[in-house]
């Protein structure tokens, strides 16, 4: 073998230990009776050079991963479902939509139609003119989450309507609770959760822990505050939704996946290694 041969032999073994590692072929598959729970952001094209492009799903990749789960036969369920998670057929996947964009109406909404599918969204309920990564991360001031369309209470209540959509809490303002007095926490997870509750008329029940930030006391919060299930941004799928209910792990659905990580994840809960 010619030294040109040798660098090509293992350049093939280095780009191929490499693809292994990243997408983790070798995980063994997850029991398909427990139920996947994707978490998503926004269903629009990405920006160049943008910060947060992960949480951007494009319209044509979304449509791609609602008709692969179709086809595959998947079960499209909502959060409200996973109390009765044992009822539940194999293969149910719940979508799961955080903070309130509008590109949810205008481009999920319409595959959501064609594929006979449902999703619940977990809305901010004062959710406009906020920056609200800067509670995460101070130097995440570049305004470009606060720039995005937010849904109106008219939007939301025409989601609700359509038979779709689930309403979820979110806090009242994408509160990093890490940093809340106890009065300030019930304000943001209780007080958020009746008023939005009242303002649509529909059961809120399900809630999601800004940037998947929380402790025991808000836990302990949301619980109190009526919620039955609540959702994090820890990745993988549940093994005991009913042990799990106040702190249930979802698959991240990234805006810069592929087709083949995204069915990599739906079987192991994880893109790679």
């Amino acid at each position: 073998m010619t030294a040109v041969s040798l660098v090509l032999a293992a350049l093939v073994s280095i780009a191929a230990l490499t693809l292994s590692h990243r997408y983790a072929w070798w995980r063994t598959t997850v029991d398909y009776q427990r139920p996947r729970i994707l978490m998503y952001h926004m269903v629009r094209e990405p920006e160049p050079g943008a910060k947060f492009n992960k949480l951007r799903v494009s319209p044509e990749n979304f449509e791609q991963q609602l008709r692969w789960l179709k086809e595959e036969g998947w079960h499209f369920a909502s959060m409200s479902d996973l109390v009765n998670a044992e009822s539940l057929p194999a293969k149910t996947v719940v979508l799961t939509f955080d903070d309130g964009y509008e590109d949810n109406l205008l481009n999920a909404d319409p595959v959501l139609e064609r594929y006979d599918a449902k999703a619940t969204l977990y809305v901010v309920e004062d959710r406009f003119d906020r920056d609200w990564s800067t509670s995460k991360k101070a130097h995440h001031d570049s305004g470009e989450l606060m720039r995005e369309s937010k849904l109106s209470d008219e939007q939301l209540e025409q989601m609700i309507a359509s038979g779709r959509w689930e309403l979820g809490g979110h806090t009242r303002t994408h509160a990093n609770l890490a940093r809340l007095s106890d009065a300030e926490r019930e304000t943001e997870i209780g007080d958020a959760r009746r008023s939005l509750a009242e303002r649509f008329a529909v059961p809120v029940d399900s809630f999601a822990y800004p940037f998947g930030i929380y402790a025991a006391e808000d836990v302990i919060a949301a619980r109190t505050a009526g919620f039955s299930t609540a959702v994090t941004t820890e990745e993988g799928i549940p093994s005991d939704v009913t042990a799990q209910a106040m702190e249930l792990p979802r698959i991240k659905v990234s805006g810069k996946d592929s087709m083949g990580a995204f069915k990599l994840r739906m079987r192991t809960g994880f893109r790679g290694a």
